[in-house]
C-alpha cells in the first residue's frame, strides 16, 4: 500500500443552506433516535451491560438526558486489562496494511456521517455547530494521518552498512494501553489516542471521560463496523477513581495515553511509576495535562487583528480548551485602546443552546465547571478591574457569560491557575521584554502567540516564548493535524506532539535483528 498525501478534512460551510438543512436533520436524528439510549460497554469481545448505571445529561438543557451506560467496577477494569493482554498477541501479529485499511475505512465513514457525530457533540458537551465540527474533522485527520504515518513505521528503518552482517531495525508494538481521553475534544482527541495505539500493533482498554460517553461509543460501534476486533477494542465506563485508577495500575498495562488536568495527570504519572507484583516493565506515559496561555499584544501590530484573535482563542467553546487564550499581555502603548476595542466584541458573542446555529457560545460542561469558573470569577473581582462578564447566564443550562478582567496582576491566582472557562485576565507591561517574563512565568508551555510587526521581536519571541506550540499574528487555539503537531512543556505534559509524525513513536519499541553472512 502506497503512502497517500495527506490533507486535512475540510470545515463545513454553514453559510450554505443546504449545510445548514443537512446538520438540522442531523440535530433531528440524533435527538430523535440516539438521546435517551443505553449503551453497553466491550470487554474481550463481549457487550457488558455491568450491574449499576449512570446518566449524563444536556448541559445547555439539564433536563434532557443524553443517555444511560454502565457503571463498571474495578473488577471490569482488570477484567479488560487481561482480556486487551490475552488479544495482543495475534492483533501484533496482523500485517500493518491490514490494521491500516481499517483506518481508511473508519475515516471514510466518519466523513460520511459527520454531521451526526457533530450534532451529538451539540448535545452532550455543549458545542457550537463551528466547534462540533471542527472536532468532527480533527477526528478524521487522526485516523487518516495515523494509519499513513503507520505504512512509514513499519517498514524497516535505514540503518548503517556493516560489512558481513544484514541488519535492521524494525518497530514493534508495545502491548495494552489505557487511554483516558478528556471530555472537551471527546471524539478528536479520544479517536486519536486510541487510534495511534490500535494502529501501531497494541491493544487497547478505551475509558473516555464521564461527561461523554455517548460519543464514545458511537464512534466504537463505528470501528466495529469497519472491521476492528471487538476484543482489541475495549470499552469501559464508570468512575475515573476506581475504574480508571484500576487500568493505570494494573501490571499488565505498557502504557498509559492520557489527556486532562494537571493534578490527575501527576497523579497517574506518580501511580504508573510503582511497580506491581509480576509486572516487567516500566511502563510508559504518555500525557498532555493543560495549560495557562497568552496572547503577547506588542505596540507595534494590527491591533484589530490581535483583538480578534483574543476574543476567538479567548471564548471558543467557552474557554474549555487548553490551548485557550486566558491572558492577553498587552504593550502599554495600546493597552487602553485594546481593552476598549475587545469589550464591545465580547459583548457581541451570542449565549444559548448551540443546537442553535445562531448561538456562537454554550454551557460549561458540567455542574462543577459551572461552580469553579464561577469561584474564579470571584477572585479575579478582587485581583482586577471586571470589564464585562462576570456572573452566571441563563437558566436551564450550565452557562458562565464571557468574563474580561483588566489591570490584573501577572502573579494573581486568575493569571496564574489554569481556569477552563470564559475567563480573561488582561496584564499590562511597559515593554516587549516584560511582556515575554510574563509569558514565561507559568508552570505550563503550551501554546502562546505574540502579535507584531517587528522582525526582530518575532524572532527573539521564537527563541524565548517558552511554548510547544508556538504562533505568530495568529489566535493561540485551532492546531491542525500534520500542520501544527501539538503538544507542551513542563506541566503542560509530555510535548508528545499529537499529530506530527513522530507520535506514533509514543506507542512502539524498536527491535535491532543482526545476522551473520558470508
Amino acid at each position: 500500500m502506497q503512502l497517500p498525501e495527506f490533507r486535512n478534512e475540510p470545515f463545513t460551510d454553514f453559510s450554505r443552506p443546504e449545510e445548514q438543512e443537512a446538520f438540522q436533520r442531523a440535530l433531528q436524528t440524533i435527538q430523535k433516535d440516539v438521546l435517551g439510549k443505553t449503551w453497553t460497554c466491550w470487554i474481550g469481545g463481549e457487550p457488558i451491560r455491568g450491574s449499576e448505571t449512570f446518566e449524563n445529561f444536556d448541559p445547555g438543557d439539564t433536563t434532557r438526558r443524553i443517555g444511560r451506560y454502565p457503571k463498571l467496577t474495578e473488577a471490569d477494569a482488570i477484567a479488560a486489562v487481561e482480556k486487551a493482554h490475552a488479544a495482543f498477541p495475534a492483533w501484533a501479529a496482523t500485517d500493518a496494511e491490514y490494521r491500516v485499511g481499517i483506518f481508511f475505512r473508519a475515516a471514510q465513514r466518519l466523513r460520511e456521517r459527520k454531521h451526526l457525530f457533530s450534532a451529538l457533540l451539540c448535545h452532550e458537551v455543549g458545542k457550537s455547530w463551528a466547534e462540533a465540527d471542527a472536532d468532527t474533522a480533527e477526528a478524521i485527520d487522526f485516523l487518516e494521518y495515523y494509519a499513513g504515518q503507520m505504512l512509514r513505521m513499519a517498514q524497516p528503518q535505514p540503518v548503517t552498512h556493516v560489512p558481513g552482517e544484514r541488519n535492521q531495525m524494525i518497530y514493534i508494538p508495545l502491548g495494552v494501553g489505557a487511554v483516558i481521553p478528556p471530555w472537551n475534544f471527546p471524539l478528536a482527541i479520544m479517536a486519536g489516542m486510541a487510534s495511534a495505539a490500535l494502529l501501531a500493533g497494541n491493544t487497547v482498554v478505551l475509558k473516555p471521560a464521564s461527561q461523554s460517553p455517548a460519543i464514545a461509543a458511537m464512534w466504537v460501534e463505528l470501528m466495529h463496523e469497519c472491521g476492528l476486533p471487538k476484543n482489541v477494542l475495549n470499552f469501559v465506563t464508570g468512575p475515573g477513581a476506581s475504574v480508571g485508577g484500576a487500568l493505570v495500575q494494573h501490571r499488565l498495562t505498557r502504557f498509559i495515553s492520557f489527556t486532562g488536568s494537571r493534578d490527575v495527570g501527576l497523579w497517574i504519572f506518580e501511580k504508573s511509576s510503582k511497580t506491581q507484583p509480576g509486572q516487567i516493565w516500566m511502563k510508559r506515559l504518555v500525557a498532555e495535562m493543560g495549560g495557562k496561555d497568552s496572547i503577547l499584544v506588542d505596540s507595534d501590530c494590527d491591533l484589530d487583528k490581535a483583538v480578534d484573535a483574543v476574543a476567538a482563542s479567548a471564548f471558543g467553546y467557552q474557554g474549555q480548551k487548553c490551548s485557550a487564550c486566558s491572558r492577553a499581555i498587552v504593550h502599554k502603548d495600546v493597552y487602553d485602546e485594546f481593552c476598549r476595542r475587545l469589550t464591545p466584541k465580547v459583548a457581541a458573542i451570542r449565549m444559548g443552546h448551540p443546537a442553535d446555529r445562531t448561538n456562537n457560545f454554550g454551557p460549561m460542561v458540567d455542574a462543577a465547571a459551572k461552580r469553579k469558573t464561577l469561584e474564579y470569577i470571584e477572585s479575579g473581582k478582587k485581583e482586577g478591574k471586571l470589564l464585562i462578564g462576570g456572573e452566571a447566564g441563563p437558566a436551564g443550562g450550565h452557562f458562565v457569560k464571557p468574563t474580561v478582567f483588566a489591570d490584573v496582576s501577572p502573579t494573581a491566582k486568575i493569571a496564574q491557575e489554569e481556569i477552563f472557562g470564559p475567563v480573561l485576565a488582561i496584564i499590562k507591561v511597559k515593554d516587549f521584554e516584560e511582556g515575554l517574563a510574563v509569558a514565561n512565568n507559568t508552570e505550563y508551555g503550551l501554546t502562546g502567540s505574540v502579535f507584531t510587526n517587528d522582525a526582530k521581536k518575532k524572532d527573539e519571541a521564537r527563541r524565548r516564548f517558552h511554548v510547544g506550540n508556538f504562533y505568530i499574528n495568529r489566535k493561540c487555539t485551532g492546531a491542525l493535524v500534520g500542520g501544527h503537531p501539538f503538544g507542551g512543556f513542563n506541566m503542560s505534559g509530555t510535548d508528545s506532539k499529537a499529530g506530527g509524525p513522530d507520535y506514533l513513536l509514543q506507542f512502539l519499541q524498536a527491535k535491532t535483528i543482526s545476522e551473520k553472512i558470508g
